[in-house]
């Protein structure tokens, strides 16, 4: 089992290029074998990938704009991305409230997963609680921007906060999931890996039901500071894996 961090987590630590990449020095030194980014920074990609391949860190994926995958500016997006070594290229959320919003994200993603697959990437999309709520014909967002090919990243924190049984959803959706968020917290808050309420042995579990390579930790809130706070949560992954 690998783990990655979403860079997000560690924001309150980065301004600038400069930050980015030592930061990514402290994300090795924590022992994290991976990284999901989430902005660039106006750094080329060439740069980024150098930097990770010196610390020995493997760009699992990336959080970008669902107009970064629309066909005016897809061939940018991939091209930075097959630069930059990242397995997959995701969004962090897209328009998804209505049968119609995930219906047009879920072709987006799904037609750039298309050209993505043929240089050796693909696309995914995260969800939060509310892609779990039913939209037409007992179908959720989820349901719908997946049907045409586009993968899933699963945020295990806010399935549970939407009533999901982890391991059931991942074992049910194994052939739709390249990554999942590993996540903890009280009451849609946020906290490190062990101090919140989230069923995480289910988690666990179903990770290791379907056989996952990678598993991605985010928090969005983090106390007192982002590698503080994933410091504590990388000894929990290390304890519990």
């Amino acid at each position: 089992m690998k783990f990655a961090v979403q860079l997000y987590s560690v924001r309150d630590h980065i301004e600038n290029g400069d930050d980015m990449l030592e930061v990514l020095g402290k994300v090795k030194e924590i022992g994290f074998d991976g990284v999901e980014f989430a902005g660039y920074f106006d750094l080329e990609a060439d740069v980024l990938r150098k930097r990770c391949e010196e610390l020995g860190l493997e760009v699992v994926g990336s959080h970008l704009g669902l107009d970064d995958f629309r066909s005016e500016k897809l061939d940018s997006t991939l091209a930075y991305g097959k630069a930059l070594g990242a397995k997959y290229l995701g969004v962090g959320g897209a328009p998804h409230d209505t049968y119609e919003e995930a219906f047009e994200t879920g072709s987006v993603l799904s037609a750039a997963g298309v050209k993505a697959r043929e240089i050796g990437m693909d696309t995914y999309y995260h969800n939060h609680t509310e892609e779990f709520s039913d939209i037409k014909d007992g179908k959720n967002a989820m349901d719908i921007i997946s049907e045409d090919g586009c993968k899933l990243e699963v945020d295990t924190y806010w399935s549970f906060c939407a009533g999901v049984d982890n391991v059931e959803y991942l074992k049910e959706n194994k052939d739709k999931i390249v990554l999942i968020h590993i996540k903890d917290g009280v009451n849609r808050k946020p906290t490190a890996l062990g101090e919140g309420e989230n069923d995480l042995a289910k988690v666990v579990e179903g990770v290791k039901a379907i056989g996952l390579d990678w598993v991605v930790l985010e928090n969005d809130d983090p106390v007192p500071t982002g590698l503080e706070d994933i410091t504590r949560s990388y000894k929990w992954l290390k304890e519990n894996f």
